[in-house]
């Protein structure tokens, strides 16, 4: 018996509440669908999510059951970029994820869909998923078109910098801005947003082929009603997230994120999921794959082509076509078959035709945007775990992103406690060529980790400093981040952690290649190992540890209770 049904003798208030919402009396013996979204007019990838909705009901309906829509309106990190809203924006993860349990666990369903664009809302549902472990399919909520000429909204962070540096015209800028997101969907480059609709597909909890569809088109329309006829085999079928979501599926995913260069944020994401299905996911797993698997997506910020074209070179499929020998093809996914047998049957059913045909009105090969495996784009994956003196639990790099003249240096530290204090310095060249800018206090449990997205801008728009310093920082950075960036540094500043001790002028070590990141010298004079650990010792115990910056409200919960950048930033609630 459904578990709907088991659940009605229960409450039996459960059907007069249903009538009076709207069900008919014959739709109360049908399988019911949750279908949740984080539908509103917070931003772009979530305005259009209602027409996703609408499909999905549509399916649900045609294949006999009953769907119920359910609504945890996501923010937005661009809209919330300069100000302190961009503290709430990991913080909003966990929300998200525990308001979709709570309309969940309220109520009997028998399978769920769930759909969702963006940078927060994606994780959140996927960690949602995995918390219930009932029945369910993702909908990613697709991307948006380019602008003109391909202009995307990462460039204007960049296209920022200039304007302030007067070195375009107000009349450009503001030609930029309004032009920068001309329709719903994700932002149309390889951020955070687009990065985790991969990963849900790579995951196994998206039907195969589609994450990244255009949200403007009817393919995605399509897919959505697809997804609602999906839930009800879901439910007849009895296949749970826990199945799917194995060790295996997460490592599918990381190969996944090695290749197509992405967003460093996956690596608080995905521990975070997986910690909700009982696996742990060590920072060490996304480098040692990281190591040995090509990058080979074109895609911005690292690549050349907006977001948009990932669907038409032939998506996720097309990208794990390039490196199957690292994947685990016999993992079982939401289809119910493994993920072998959905890319033969995806070579079969002309998806790869469907996919090209907007190529070719664009005089583009796919092989200029997927490369070819044994042409890839750099041999490694994008991203290094650093560890060191300075970061004894490790750092994030995306290294694809940085000038081959910073993978080995050392760099005199100029440590700044906020990062308005950073942008002002970088703006007015206080910061010089040979600086290590450091912005700390800025980790979950100082300020809840937000991104520090327009520093790094300021310095990859500029010629001289984004081949000759580096940012390091506790905080994170945005999907789109360019340019010298270290981020994730654990401990973080505010639990103690050594970046806090750094001082001006300590000496920076940064050997990426050997994945090192360490404190090795004082005003400018190199130490010896034992040298350093003596003086950061004695820093330490003068050290005090700062007050709570936020002491109520989900801020409040969010910092008492999130774990370290390098486990998930997730909120530890033992």
């Amino acid at each position: 018996m459904l578990k709907s049904q088991e659940l009605r003798s229960l409450a039996p208030e459960l059907d007069s509440l249903r009538i009076g919402s709207g069900w008919k009396v014959e739709e109360l013996d049908k399988p019911q669908i949750f279908v949740q979204s984080s539908y509103g007019h917070s931003h772009p990838g979530s305005a259009h999510l209602d027409k996703l909705v609408k499909g999905v009901c549509e399916g649900v309906y045609e294949e006999g059951g009953r769907p119920a829509k359910y609504f945890v309106t996501d923010m937005c990190d661009g809209e919330a970029q300069g100000h302190d809203g961009m503290n709430y924006s990991l913080a909003s993860r966990e929300m998200i994820a525990n308001m979709i349990e709570i309309q969940y666990q309220a109520t009997p369903f028998d399978a769920g869909v769930f759909i969702a664009s963006c940078d927060k809302s994606v994780p959140a549902h996927l960690m949602a998923i995995a918390r219930l472990d009932v029945p369910s399919v993702i909908l990613p909520g697709g991307v948006m078109k380019a602008g003109p000429d391909t202009l995307t909204l990462e460039q204007i962070g960049t296209y920022s910098a200039m304007y302030q540096r007067n070195e375009i015209t107000e009349e450009k800028y503001t030609y930029y801005k309004h032009n920068a997101c001309p329709s719903c969907g994700a932002c149309s480059f390889m951020g955070t947003a687009c990065t985790m609709q991969i990963m849900a597909e790579s995951l196994g909890l998206a039907l195969p082929g589609t994450s990244l569809i255009p949200a403007v088109g009817e393919e995605i329309e399509e897919v959505s009603v697809r997804a609602g006829k999906h839930a009800l085999k879901l439910a007849e079928l009895g296949l749970k997230p826990s199945t799917i979501l194995t060790k295996e599926a997460f490592e599918n995913a990381i190969v996944i994120h090695a290749a197509i260069a992405g967003s460093t944020n996956t690596l608080l994401h995905i521990p975070a999921i997986a910690h909700e299905v009982g696996i742990d996911i060590a920072p060490e797993l996304f480098d040692e794959i990281h190591r040995r698997v090509p990058y080979i997506l074109n895609i911005r910020p690292s690549g050349f082509y907006p977001g948009e074209y990932f669907w038409y070179a032939g998506g996720v499929p097309g990208v794990m076509e390039q490196v199957k020998e690292y994947l685990h093809l016999d993992v079982l996914t939401v289809t119910g078959k493994t993920l072998g047998e959905n890319l033969e049957e995806l070579k079969k059913n002309g998806y790869y035709e469907k996919c090209h045909e907007y190529l070719k009105e664009l005089n583009i090969k796919p092989e200029e945007i997927i490369k070819n495996k044994n042409n890839p784009i750099q041999a490694q994956g994008a991203i290094a775990i650093l560890k060191g003196n300075l970061a004894p639990e490790g750092a994030v790099v995306k290294h694809s992103a940085i000038s081959k003249k910073l993978m080995q240096v050392i760099l005199k530290a100029r440590p700044f406690d906020s990062e308005e204090e950073a942008i002002k310095a970088v703006l007015t060249k206080e910061v010089q060529p040979g600086d290590a800018v450091f912005i700390r206090y800025e980790g979950p449990k100082g300020t809840g980790m937000p991104e520090m997205f327009y520093t790094t801008e300021a310095i990859a728009s500029d010629e001289e400093l984004v081949e000759s310093i580096a940012l390091i920082t506790d905080g994170r950075y945005s999907g789109a981040t360019r340019g010298p960036a270290i981020g994730h540094v654990s401990p973080e500043a505010s639990e103690g952690g050594p970046i806090a001790l750094v001082e001006k002028d300590d000496l920076i070590k940064i050997d990426i290649p050997n994945r090192v990141l360490s404190i090795i010298g004082v005003n400018g004079v190199e130490k010896s190992e034992e040298e350093m650990t003596e003086i950061l010792r004695m820093r330490k115990d003068k050290w005090q540890k700062p007050a709570p910056k936020y002491t109520k409200g989900a801020l409040g919960a969010y910092t008492a209770l999130a774990v370290s950048p390098m486990k998930g930033g997730y909120m530890d609630c033992r």
